[in-house]
């Protein structure tokens, strides 16, 4: 069991972000709200990258400091690498409002 090798930043947030690389295999224990969680991490997570804290369905927001930063363009099971391959960005594009 891995301990302090991400962050959540608000209780709102699917998604941890790495603070040291982590190994596909790992589990990681998380402080989410004073509440103790452990995620089996299913891809490599490379530091400051992020990773799913629970499931988000395709479409489904993706949420970073408790706020939407982007959407999921496929299914993220909990514990796999949230990344541009998966993730679209909403924010700053003149594209999409």
């Amino acid at each position: 069991m891995t301990i302090g090798k991400a962050l959540v930043m608000k209780e709102a947030d699917n998604v941890a972000t790495a603070v040291q690389n982590i190994t596909a295999g790992e589990t990681v224990d998380l402080n989410l709200n004073g509440r103790l969680a452990s995620v089996k991490i299913l891809d490599n997570i490379p530091f400051g990258h992020k990773f799913a804290i629970r499931d988000i369905a395709d479409g489904g927001p993706v949420v970073k400091y408790g706020e939407i930063m982007g959407k999921a363009v496929k299914e993220i099971k909990t514990g796999q690498h949230a990344h541009v391959h998966n993730v679209e960005s909403c924010r700053g594009r003149g594209d999409k409002k």
